[in-house]
């Protein structure tokens, strides 16, 4: 898979604060990157640089093959935290103006508003101001001013926040779409859930470094403890004693189909365990328990402090 962003050994400093350190990370085409890290880490500042807010100190940026050029921002779109629409402006009238500056006329930008705000049943909001808009309700139009003019790479800076649980579900199935249909997505976000459900690969970056990277399933499997979750039917006693010499027994829940967790003894693998069990009980389910990103992810910055 051909890569769209390269970031190589770039660091910035505001002062006597380093935002970020010879961070490195590439990007695949076509999918979608979570950018995670806590508060102050250096997220923000690299975003920045990616749309050429700001500039790095040193090393450099690559997008599609070639250093990061000033025309490249009309093949990015950036819905950032912080929502920037006019408050003051009618809603139609400014989506109109925002796609402009991405390039498309007057009319595209008409004809692919309409489509969008008839896909997000926002219609009626043509001509209103966006100060009497709900935060959610001015996020959806932020959103769709930034995915209007079909960018190759989109930066969503906590897109969900602010969101009733239905509507994010139908953003989440709009950045799926996109992927789907091409794009390219950084998404940064401190909601560990999404993160496992809709990302690719991620970076972690704290204190200005990187400090994880790879693929979400990659690092889960990395960060496993050997434990699992087993339902069977049989006799409970029987299957606690050919369990206990082969693992630690976490929970056991007995019924008409009984439940079982637990973490493997060191030495011992989940093959002995099954083994030993079979002959005394119809396994029902069995299954290796990953970590949560959310847990990797309060391990490592709690590592690295």
């Amino acid at each position: 898979m051909a890569t769209i962003i390269e970031i190589d050994n770039v660091s910035k400093q505001y002062g006597d604060y380093k935002a970020l350190n010879k961070v490195s990370i590439n990007i695949e085409e076509g999918t979608i990157f979570g950018l995670l890290g806590p508060n102050g880490a250096g997220k923000t500042t690299l975003i920045r640089i990616i749309n050429q807010i700001t500039a790095p100190d040193e090393g450099t940026i690559l997008f599609q093959g070639h250093q990061l050029q000033p025309d490249d921002i009309q093949q990015i779109g950036y819905m950032p935290e912080e929502r920037g629409l006019y408050k003051k402006m009618k809603v139609g009238e400014q989506a109109i103006y925002l796609a402009q500056l991405k390039g498309l006329t007057k009319n595209d930008a008409k004809q692919r508003l309409k489509m969008w705000f008839e896909k997000f049943g926002i219609g009626e909001w043509w001509n209103k101001k966006v100060e009497e808009l709900s935060k959610g309700m001015q996020q959806k139009v932020q959103f769709i001013t930034t995915v209007l003019h079909e960018p190759k790479l989109l930066i969503f800076d906590e897109p969900f926040s602010g969101f009733d649980p239905v509507n994010a579900d139908l953003l989440k199935r709009e950045i799926l779409e996109l992927k789907k249909n091409g794009a390219t997505i950084i998404f940064s976000t401190h909601n560990m859930a999404s993160v496992e459900e809709i990302c690719d690969s991620i970076a972690l970056i704290n204190k200005s470094e990187k400090i994880l990277d790879g693929t979400v399933n990659q690092i889960r499997q990395q960060f496993k403890l050997n434990l699992f979750e087993l339902s069977y039917i049989g006799d409970a006693e029987k299957i606690s004693k050919l369990v206990e010499p082969l693992a630690e027994i976490k929970k056991h829940e007995r019924g008409s189909i009984n439940h079982l967790s637990g973490e493997m003894l060191q030495g011992f693998s989940y093959n002995q365990l099954l083994q030993a069990i079979l002959p005394e009980a119809q396994i029902t389910q069995f299954s290796d328990v990953l970590p949560s990103m959310n847990d990797i992810f309060i391990k490592c910055v709690k590592n690295n402090d």
